[in-house]
């Protein structure tokens, strides 16, 4: 019988999140340096959730130590590391590996500078909201759905609860505030979910701006217009 949620989370949860940061990236941590992954995962969670490092660090080692037996894996009861393109018998000196760099990052003190988002899964991490709006209206279904990007972001706003547009305009000010030419901010829709080109005449950056305004961020139209980039001409 699969493994029961609560189970799962108490035993493997904060474990299962460090797995997602390494979605798309290599892992290849060593015990002198951490890898873009793990930095990227380090990053986000001293910044959003401190507290959850210590949990991650625990369960990533006793998972290392103590590695699925016979019984739970007949009954399907574990954990599945995923695929992170490593030998078999190499993924649980990994895991210590990692364990190790967390508890030093925790006893030290060494904390990631701050960034824009490196990884896939630390675009997502930081930004939900804007994920969820970007991947839910802007998929290579909205020709399908919508008139036009207008027309898919009035439905978001209509259909949507206050709190959450809210949050939405809070991350998309975020998004501009970060130091990122033209090409980073087309790279920074897809990794976030986008599907479809922001339609013309404007910027990636200008796109972003008018749809804060649109959902209440507003003045950044103004500030941006329709092909200005945060600090451009």
């Amino acid at each position: 019988m699969p493994i029961k949620p609560l189970e799962h989370d108490r035993r493997y949860g904060e474990l299962d999140q460090v797995m997602r940061a390494y979605d798309g990236q290599p892992a290849d941590d060593t015990e002198d340096k951490p890898s873009a992954a793990l930095t990227a995962y380090l990053r986000h969670t001293w910044h959003a959730r401190p507290w959850a490092l210590a949990a991650a660090e625990t369960q990533l080692r006793e998972y290392s130590r103590n590695p699925p037996g016979r019984v739970r894996l007949r009954l399907g009861e574990f954990y599945s590391v995923p695929d992170v393109g490593l030998p078999e018998g190499d993924i649980q000196g990994w895991l210590a590996i990692l364990a190790d760099h967390i508890k030093h990052s925790i006893e030290e003190g060494e904390v990631p500078p701050p960034s824009a988002p490196v990884t896939h899964w630390e675009w997502r991490a930081r930004l939900p909201e804007a994920a969820q709006f970007l991947g839910g209206w802007f998929s290579q279904d909205m020709p399908d759905e919508f008139a036009d990007q207008d027309a898919a972001v009035t439905d978001y706003i209509t259909t949507t609860d206050p709190h959450l547009k809210a949050r939405l305009a809070g991350e998309l000010h975020e998004l501009l505030a970060l130091p990122l030419d033209e090409s980073d901010y087309a790279l920074a829709l897809t990794e976030l979910g986008m599907e479809v080109d922001p339609p013309a005449p404007f910027s990636p950056s200008g796109w972003l701006a008018r749809v804060a305004e649109q959902v209440g961020g507003g003045g950044f139209v103004a500030d941006y217009g329709e092909g200005r980039t945060p600090g451009g001409e």
